[in-house]
């Protein structure tokens, strides 16, 4: 079995798209090679900022095919030796000349017989004819046009490598034909270097001082460790996005140890981390407190700095941005954060949602309704914080801090409330919960990050987020497919985490109606009503509440819920998300005994009769009436259910839904008998009423905690 190698070399692609890129590469691959019947085994990808490249084992061929097809009879094929219009047509619906056509002896007497041979095409004629066409489908971020327009990709494509073993595959992609020169490194390495096969790729790549992604990772750790170790105490700041970029920006890394006057460690480390992480791909130095060191680390993509040049220059362009940083501190602090305040009406927020002025006034009510309804359902929160933080929340987006370096926006805010001394009879205390607020308010920013630390935060960041989604929405602004402009999937997927966190009882229901309350009599409400997108508000709140459901689905699953978990427990009602949780964890404890199983298996026959009874005109009694029942399994399972029913809503308002649920399965032998021993659909309309009413009461008493008819069971209902 060959060895395929494909290598696009390239000018330097953008170190965020090199991983969604490689991943597609081999995927559109794999596709393609499946497509032609053709083996794809052990793919491996290499990537570097100048390369993207994919090698895999396939076949050299696809296998020959052989088919057999019968014919008409003898008998009717042929007459007088002579082949009749019959033979004629078979032949040519089975594409053979009718002269090919052989007899072949059945048990049902002889028939004619089409044999076909199909000598399958080489992989190199597969791969050159449709290879090209996958290229062009890879999708970037960004394309560029160098040659043509119709030719585009992520950067100008300056050579390509495809070999199948030790031979050239000659395909060609934008203008360039496939040989087997490749590139070394651009400044260390050759210029050209010779791939004798898909094997030796890799180890020829590192003769020229290319190094695969897992190598540079090693190498990168290796060399920051070294520098790191020269200084008594100090550690490297593990930052693994950062660690990944230049990854991706190196071909062959190594590191360097740069430093920084101490007097720039009087601004805060967020400030000085946020520059060197984010604008200098520097890593930071820290002590074995985590307290920043007057030091950095720099990643070279190449194998040395042995006259201190480049850290010359690096430490240059770092003590300018930290002068630069420095400059925006002192001058913000001229004015005060509530001074801000009224800066904001000149922020647009969305242009037709207002400014941000506008959007304060709205998130600060939507808070202190969040936190009144937290409160009344007994959990503790402070108010005047919350109130405060809402009102100052947005105001750092005024500052030059944040206009110059917009990946602290709220950090600063946080950081600006602990500087200033906002109101003399404020407690310091007070002062600083209002300031981890506001640092905390964006939070979570992905499934990776941490949700507000406090209380207080929780809420001002669900306000925020909230008031976006319900603006939006409103606007027919929601995201569709895989385009989410304003984050919208992001901001609820962060609602969803910091109720489920916090276990805050907060219904979404009531959290989407009081958003949208936000917006009545505003200007912007009147601009969104009169749009066509627009619709009435209690349409917009219906589709804000199935958009949560959604995130609320995938939050589930994300946590490593079974998909049928999920859809039962959320069709059992998804408008409490920590109510949500706790049901679905309790299904998934209970469904591995077959108790449940069977039960399961049970309700999805009942919702089944249902519904083939009501497409047939059928309905249930409005009320049950046990005295028409007739048979000695109805009646019991009729007898249990009001005894059962009680139990299970009183373990249900407690909460314990395990117990519940087991309660649940002990019916399953009035069940099973009820179905073996009774037929529901019968010709008597008072006793058919009746016995639809007993399953219609069975699962409307006992689908509270989860619709059992999603589980997906090994015996058919």
């Amino acid at each position: 079995m060959p060895d395929f190698l494909l290598e696009i070399g390239t000018e330097e692609i953008p170190a965020r798209m090199i991983e969604t890129a490689e991943k597609e590469l081999v995927r559109r691959v794999c596709d393609l090679l499946e497509k032609h019947y053709l083996a794809k085994v052990n793919p491996q990808v290499f990537s570097t900022p100048r390369r993207l490249a994919v090698s895999i084992w396939t076949n050299d061929c696809q296998a020959t095919a052989r088919s057999e097809t019968r014919g008409p009879s003898v008998s009717v094929a042929f007459k007088d030796g002579k082949p009749t219009k019959a033979a004629e047509a078979f032949a040519q619906r089975v594409g053979v000349p009718v002269e090919s056509l052989q007899i072949m002896e059945t048990e049902k007497g002889r028939y004619v017989y089409s044999k076909t041979e199909d000598v399958g095409r080489t992989a190199a004629e597969i791969l050159v004819e449709n290879l090209p066409a996958e290229l062009k489908q890879l999708n970037w971020p960004k394309n560029m046009y160098w040659r043509k327009p119709t030719e585009r990709f992520v950067r100008p494509v300056r050579w390509i490598v495809a070999l199948l073993d030790g031979e050239v595959v000659p395909l060609e992609f934008c203008g360039i034909r496939a040989g087997r020169t490749s590139r070394g490194h651009r400044i260390i390495g050759q210029e050209n270097v010779q791939i004798a096969s898909a094997g030796a790729y890799v180890e020829s790549l590192r003769q020229a001082n290319v190094l695969g992604a897992a190598e540079r990772e090693q190498k990168i750790r290796k060399a920051l460790d070294a520098a790191t170790r020269t200084i008594p105490g100090a550690r490297w700041r593990e930052d693994a996005e950062l660690l990944k970029t230049v990854v991706n920006l190196t071909e062959y890394p190594s590191a360097i140890l740069g430093n920084f006057d101490p007097g720039f460690l009087s601004l805060p480390s967020e400030v000085l981390v946020t520059v060197m992480r984010d604008h200098q791909k520097y890593f930071a130095v820290e002590d074995a407190d985590g307290k920043l060191l007057p030091h950095f680390l720099a990643v070279l993509n190449t194998d040395g700095d042995p006259d201190g040049l480049i850290r010359h220059g690096n430490e240059r362009v770092l003590r300018a941005r930290f002068n630069d940083a420095r400059f925006f501190w002192q001058t913000d602090q001229k004015h005060s954060l509530l001074d801000r305040i009224k800066m904001l009406k000149s922020v647009t927020f969305q242009k037709d949602l207002g400014s941000y002025y506008e959007k304060t006034m709205r998130v600060q009510r939507l808070a202190s309704w969040i936190a009144e309804t937290i409160k009344q359902n007994g959990q503790e929160i402070r108010p005047g914080v919350i109130h405060k933080a809402a009102l100052l929340s947005k105001t750092d987006l005024t500052t030059e801090l944040v206009k110059e370096f917009t990946e602290l926006q709220g950090i600063v805010g946080g950081l600006y409330v602990r500087a200033q001394q906002l109101d003399e009879d404020l407690p310091e205390n007070t002062r600083f919960a209002i300031a981890d607020a506001i640092y905390d308010h964006y939070k979570p920013e992905s499934m990776e990050d941490e949700v507000p630390r406090t209380m207080e935060g929780a809420v001002l960041s669900i306000a925020d987020k909230a008031d976006s989604i319900a603006g939006m929405f409103a606007l027919g602004l929601q995201p569709t497919g895989s385009k989410d402009p304003f984050a919208l999937r992001r901001q609820a997927n962060g609602i969803v985490r910091i109720i489920a966190q916090h276990k805050l009882n907060l219904p979404i229901e009531l959290l989407s109606r009081l958003a949208m309350e936000g917006y009545s009599g505003s200007e912007a409400a009147k601009k969104f009503a009169a749009t066509a997108k627009a619709s009435d508000a209690a349409s917009v709140r219906t589709h804000i509440s199935e958009f949560f459901r959604e995130r609320l689905e995938f939050y589930l699953k994300e946590n490593g819920l079974a998909y049928d978990v999920v859809n039962a427990t959320l069709a059992a009602g998804a408008n409490d998300v920590v109510d949500v949780l706790a049901r679905a964890e309790a299904v998934a404890r209970v469904r591995p005994s077959s108790d449940f199983e069977s039960i399961s298996s049970a309700f999805k026959r009942m919702k089944n009769i249902l519904r083939q009874a009501s497409e047939a005109g059928k309905q249930p009694a409005k009320t049950l009436d046990t005295s028409v029942l007739q048979e000695a399994a109805e009646k019991e399972l009729a007898d249990q259910i009001p005894a059962a029913a009680a139990v299970v809503q009183a373990l249900r308002n407690q909460k314990q839904y395990a117990q519940a649920l087991q309660e649940i399965s002990r019916l399953r032998p009035q069940i099973d008998t009820f179905f073996d021993k009774v037929m529901v659909m019968v010709e008597d309309e008072r006793l058919r009423s009746n016995r639809l009413a007993l399953l219609s009461t069975l699962l409307r008493e006992f689908s509270t905690i989860a619709d059992f008819s999603e589980i997906v069971t090994e015996t058919k209902a």
